[in-house]
């Protein structure tokens, strides 16, 4: 499945919020410096999901605030 997300970094309450089955807006604590901010969106839409970590993947848009993200 894919999921175009757009991310709002170093928020102070983290949060997703989905448009429709295919859009989210995902606030994530975490600045993105390094990755942090990639991490984070993983592991929150991970939760969300009900799945592992390691079978969501950023598709696309690694540095940027819009991602294509994957669950495998």
């Amino acid at each position: 499945m894919k999921i175009f997300v757009t991310v709002k970094p170093g928020v102070k309450r983290e949060e997703i919020k989905s448009a429709d089955g295919t859009h989210m807006k995902v606030s994530v604590k975490a600045q993105p410096h390094e990755g942090k901010a990639n991490e984070a969106v993983i592991k929150a839409l991970a939760e969300h999901f009900g799945v592992a970590p390691s079978r969501v993947r950023v598709a696309g848009g690694h540095t940027g605030r819009k991602k294509i993200i994957e669950i495998l």
